[in-house]
């Protein structure tokens, strides 16, 4: 089972890296391990939160955005995570269960139909600028509230439960002007770590954490996160997101049937 789990974290760690949906692989695995599902998605977060802060740390020369809008999206990102955890740990064992296929419906969904937000487009010489990045945030100024409003219901989806939350950063951050996918990667990489760590934090402090089948997770979603995003640029990004949407609409229809068992 400790294998299993460390090659769950490990897949989970390079698709959140690469195309995102990593929770697809770990929290099943949790459950598959016997954790209650509370603490199973708990959990998941503490896998794949190290993989995120890795996968920052390789886009960290990708990531120019201005350092006001930088602050602004990472309060949104600290306040909406805190509450999505503090909303996960008052739920029940039992409620959680009859949302979760719904949750996954969701995270599926979106993936399925976000993920084309400039995924395959070739960004310009000029779109690479500085000065088309900051022309892009400054154009897009007066949205900035709305912007930081759906950054801020992602967030809390996100220290919630989580699924699908980096393409729904994806697409706000095309709303906001962004077109270097490699960027917005980082960008989604940053804020992704930054929403799980405060998620992580409650999450900790509430004892709803599994430690050690956590540990060995960690230690593969740090593995497949940085050596996803070291890869991203090589891989046919395609290919990767149809194994993902793949693994999401198998794992939806599957809790969709525990559901209805009697």
């Amino acid at each position: 089972m400790t294998v299993w789990l460390f090659l769950a974290a490990l897949l989970g760690g390079a698709l959140n890296s690469v195309a995102g949906g990593g929770s697809f692989v770990t929290l099943p695995a949790l459950l598959y391990a016997g954790i209650t599902p509370v603490v199973a998605n708990a959990t998941s977060t503490l896998a794949l939160w190290p993989g995120s802060v890795s996968s920052a740390i390789a886009y960290r020369h990708d990531i120019r955005t201005p350092n006001p809008a930088l602050l602004l999206l990472g309060s949104a990102s600290l306040i909406g995570g805190l509450l999505g955890a503090l909303l996960l740990v008052r739920t029940s064992d039992t409620s959680f269960m009859r949302l979760l296929p719904w949750l996954m419906l969701l995270a599926a969904a979106t993936f399925t139909f976000g993920g084309r937000v400039r995924l395959g487009r070739s960004v310009t010489d000029a779109e690479r600028s500085l000065e088309a990045r900051s022309r892009a945030f400054t154009t897009v100024r007066w949205k900035m509230l709305g912007i930081l409003l759906v950054q801020l219901a992602i967030a809390t989806y996100g220290g919630y439960f989580g699924g699908g939350m980096g393409i729904m950063m994806l697409a706000a951050l095309s709303v906001a002007g962004m077109t270097d996918i490699h960027e917005m990667n980082g960008l989604k990489a940053l804020l992704g770590a930054t929403i799980n760590g405060v998620a992580l934090a409650e999450f900790i402090r509430s004892h709803t954490v599994s430690w050690g089948p956590g540990l060995v997770m960690v230690v593969g979603g740090i593995i497949g996160g940085y050596a996803g995003a070291a890869l991203a640029r090589k891989t046919e990004r395609r290919v990767v997101r149809a194994i993902v949407i793949a693994i999401g609409w198998s794992m939806t229809i599957y809790f969709f049937f525990l559901r209805a068992r009697p």
